[in-house]
């Protein structure tokens, strides 16, 4: 199995796709008519993600397997930290194994319940998502991806000791980051610069999230932990009535935001789907990243 820097070296940019497991045999339906739907667009990758302190972990393995065993899709599984031993660490990525996964997401992870409350490691777990890094690579042939942040991390004082971290994450080990929610590209490319600047060439995916809804807005807001440019309200907030012209609208934002970062090199578009296919699928083909089908 490809890992992901592996599709990730071609002259053309590609794009992937995130998702997160299913609460039920609903959500799972819905979540696997969309990874059907988008495997025929060929994404560079698929990830699932791991919810606090291991809440879906049994969701994120058994639907990541499926993945690997039934799909033509290259999984990476998310992992992180939270209420885990290394034993338990050690256990998990060996099931990722086992089933042929090996891309994995590092990540410290928040604490339940409080994304900001105070970090509590588990007595016989780790610390900081450097050392996820190091336990991953030292149990297999991985390919390792971690979180980047163009606005820094909420517990960094500022972005200089933000970016000390992260190159940390990739001199451990880590093969590439992907950067949380932004609004603007050059958010995006200025986090670019101070990773070279830093004296790493580690690769860089930018996260993108489709604006269909006022709430994929307000996602986007709380999940970037940054204040939303003027610019971009004025654009949507009038629309919040009327949800199809939101939606024509907030697509288009998101176009004009993956053109840039394509004009500027980025290999790859990571796209957080909220477990549905449609408005990737638009935006991909306006961004002629779909394969030609012979």
């Amino acid at each position: 199995m490809k890992s992901v820097v592996e599709r990730l070296r071609g002259d053309t940019p590609v794009f992937s796709v995130e998702f997160f497991p299913p609460r039920d045999a609903a959500d799972e339906a819905v979540l696997w008519r969309s990874i059907r739907e988008l495997e025929m667009f060929d994404p560079a990758y698929m990830s699932i993600t791991y919810g606090a302190g291991g809440s879906s972990r049994d969701g994120t393995i058994r639907n990541i397997a499926r993945v690997a065993t039934e799909t033509t899709l290259v999984p990476m599984a998310h992992l992180t930290a939270v209420n885990h031993s290394v034993a338990e660490l050690r256990n998990v990525i060996g099931w990722y194994a086992a089933v042929g996964v090996r891309n994995i997401l590092a990540l410290r992870g928040d604490p339940p319940g409080d994304p900001y409350g105070d970090w509590v490691a588990h007595p016989q777990g780790l610390n900081y998502a450097e050392e996820l890094v190091e336990l991953v690579r030292s149990l297999g042939d991985f390919c390792v991806g971690v979180s980047a942040f163009p606005y820094g991390h909420p517990r960094s004082p500022d972005l200089e000791t933000d970016t000390r971290y992260l190159v940390r994450k990739f001199n451990a080990g880590a093969d590439f980051g992907i950067a949380q929610l932004f609004f603007e590209a050059e958010d995006f490319l200025r986090l670019r610069d101070r990773v070279a600047a830093a004296g790493s060439d580690a690769l860089l995916i930018p996260g993108v999230m489709p604006l269909t809804t006022p709430r994929t807005l307000k996602t986007t807001i709380k999940l970037s932990g940054a204040r939303c440019p003027q610019w971009l309200l004025d654009r949507l907030e009038p629309l919040e009535g009327d949800p199809k012209a939101f939606r024509a609208e907030g697509l288009d934002v998101v176009t004009e935001l993956c053109e840039r970062l394509i004009a500027e090199g980025v290999p790859d578009l990571h796209f957080y789907t909220f477990n549905r296919s449609k408005a990737t699928r638009e935006v991909v083909n306006r961004l002629g990243l779909v394969p030609a089908r012979t």
